[in-house]
């Protein structure tokens, strides 16, 4: 009977999983996958291999939600595989995988699905490092990104097209910090980036509130210098599903703790060098 059962579950179809995934972007060379550099996908897979959830990453349909650069960082990011082992997955995952990653939640999901085409929109953070001096100028020019336009002026087009849809996008803050959050269907390369510095020199008064609308509505020109990748975070991606939680492991908050405590000692330090002896 054991045989019997053991050889039912060897050959039982695989069962296709969605994770929500976060990471910090600062030591990864970007989420997709590349041979001879640490990658958020290469990291995953390594991962799910150890645990034995699948060998062939190609035959098990991993799929991510979208890239991100690197640097950049996530808290809704979406991956996807087939395995035969689906309990394993769902309850240890998050056991193999390096601190500076984790799964926070897992759904089921039908054997088609692909987190990339079945994601319905994406939405973004970027924080800014300092301040502006005109946040709310910044949030009624952002407003000015609402609806299809072409971001040729406000990203990398190179054979895309240019026109984008933005659902939602404001400026807000939060704990001291001014952040663009934006919401569209998909996103062109360094289009948040570019969409956030330009709103920052509206913000730091050396440009007005109509620039944003001059820019979608000119022809191409030079596009816009990119802001640091390490205000951006890949906020949510709206996949339809319904998550249920996964329990991080303790070296992620352990990592993170220690991360905000260098930081901490970091802006001490820096600041005791500023002041002048008496």
């Amino acid at each position: 009977m054991e045989k019997d059962q053991t050889v039912h579950t060897a050959h039982a179809p695989p069962v296709r999983l969605a994770f929500r995934v976060s990471y910090l972007g600062n030591r990864f060379y970007g989420s997709q996958m590349q041979a001879a550099s640490r990658t958020v996908e290469g990291e995953f897979v390594t991962a799910c291999q150890r645990l034995s959830l699948f060998e062939d990453w190609r035959k098990a349909g991993f799929l991510s939600a979208g890239r991100t650069d690197r640097g950049v960082h996530a808290r809704g990011q979406v991956i996807a595989f087939s395995t035969q082992a689906p309990d394993r997955a769902r309850t240890v995952i998050n056991t193999q995988l390096p601190p500076d990653l984790w799964c926070t939640a897992y759904a089921d999901v039908a054997p088609e699905f692909h987190p990339r085409y079945d994601a319905k929109s994406r939405t973004y953070r970027y924080y800014f490092s300092k301040r502006p001096e005109a946040p709310g100028a910044m949030d009624r020019a952002a407003r000015q990104f609402l609806g299809s336009h072409n971001f040729t002026n406000f990203a990398r087009v190179k054979d895309k097209n240019p026109y984008r849809n933005i659902l939602a996008a404001r400026v807000a803050e939060e704990d001291g910090f001014v952040f663009l959050e934006v919401q569209a269907e998909s996103f062109l390369w360094h289009q948040v980036r570019c969409m956030a510095s330009a709103l920052l020199r509206v913000g730091e008064g050396e440009a007005d509130e109509g620039c944003i609308a001059r820019l979608l509505e000119s022809d191409a020109i030079r596009p816009l210098q990119p802001a640091p990748a390490e205000g951006l975070i890949l906020w949510d991606t709206d996949c339809g599903l319904t998550w249920t939680p996964v329990t991080a492991e303790g070296q992620s908050g352990a990592f993170i703790d220690h991360l905000v405590r260098h930081h901490a000692l970091l802006e001490k330090v820096c600041s005791v060098l500023k002041t002048r002896n008496p």
